[in-house]
């Protein structure tokens, strides 16, 4: 997250069904995350706010959203509002019982959406098990599961999705996580759709 005039794009436009937060290094995630909770808050049928790997406090310290708020407000009171807030935000969604939505993507700890349920979301992400994967793991062009070169989470391939789907009686996984110049990309086609909205990314 931090880009305003790139969600004040997207506002402007129309009110988003699915909203993902993105914390980022530019110096204006404050303002970003408030004006989405503010909308959130206003619009509260109308807007989800999800999880990413970038809402934790580990992820926040190390990317420059501890430190904004630091020059900000002068201490460390505000970061550790919002990152108890982030413990908050669901980790996947799911529109009209078809279609999946998440920051990451999939975890071969979980088969069903109910396992999803069962998990205990309202903490730091830990660095490994399932809750880790929903939020770090990426779709990949080779079959089965892989290890991340991320260092956390795996890699899948469209057999796991078009299984996960199957199981659970799914039509799509939507997802972030990773920047596609066009706006979307489909990672597995008719399974898997990256979504990446930011229109303010490097200056571009």
């Amino acid at each position: 997250m931090g880009k305003v005039p790139s969600l004040l794009t997207h506002v402007v436009s129309s009110l988003t069904k699915v909203t993902k937060v993105i914390m980022s290094t530019v110096d204006t995630t404050v303002e970003t995350v408030s004006l989405l909770v503010a909308l959130k808050i206003r619009f509260p049928k109308r807007i989800t706010i999800l999880r990413g790997n970038h809402e934790s406090r580990q992820i926040t310290q190390v990317y420059g959203f501890y430190d904004e708020c630091l020059r900000k407000y002068g201490n460390a009171n505000v970061w550790q509002y919002f990152t108890n807030l982030f413990d908050y935000f669901p980790i996947t969604a799911l529109v009209e019982n078809q279609i999946f939505c998440l920051h990451g993507g999939l975890s071969p700890s979980i088969d069903t959406l109910d396992h999803i349920r069962a998990l205990d979301r309202m903490q730091e992400p830990p660095h490994e098990g399932p809750m880790c994967d929903l939020l770090w793991s990426d779709p990949d062009e080779r079959s089965g599961w892989g290890i991340s070169p991320r260092g956390a989470g795996y890699t899948f391939g469209a057999d796991i999705s078009e299984s996960f789907l199957h199981n659970n009686g799914l039509s799509l996984v939507v997802r972030a996580h990773q920047m596609v110049m066009d706006g979307y990309f489909w990672s597995h086609p008719e399974c898997v759709v990256t979504v990446f909205s930011g229109v303010y990314i490097s200056d571009q």
